[in-house]
């Protein structure tokens, strides 16, 4: 793989198309987006075709964990599916807000769905 270039994640929805079409204009085959959930998710899906990529994927924080700046929980933690619970321990701050909200908001959703709402 050779980089066609980069851009930090921490940029205003104004300069969203300028970004976008330097993406673009990169020439880049594949695109790895390691912002945040769900913005690297919005990114993507509204911006699916003017990115002129073949590839796109979502990787969060995978290069925090490549780079060697946060750790993986333990294996046991992984295979149970609680590398998200480790990640809380490590970053309550950070992630207990938005674990929080999150779910509350799906809980919500699921009942009004289980009730019969739309």
């Amino acid at each position: 793989l050779q980089p066609a270039g980069y851009h930090h994640g921490y940029f205003s929805p104004q300069e969203t198309p300028a970004i976008v079409a330097r993406i673009a204009k990169s020439g880049a085959d594949c695109l790895f987006v390691g912002m945040p959930s769900p913005a690297k998710e919005i990114l993507l899906t509204q911006h699916r075709g003017a990115l002129g990529v073949a590839f796109a994927m979502g990787v969060g924080g995978s290069f925090d964990v490549v780079a060697g700046l946060r750790r993986r929980a333990p294996i046991w933690a992984q295979r149970a599916g609680l590398e998200w619970f480790c990640r809380l321990i490590q970053e309550p701050r950070r992630l207990g807000p938005r674990y929080f909200f999150s779910n509350l908001r799906f809980l919500g959703l699921l009942l009004r769905h289980r009730l019969g709402g739309q």
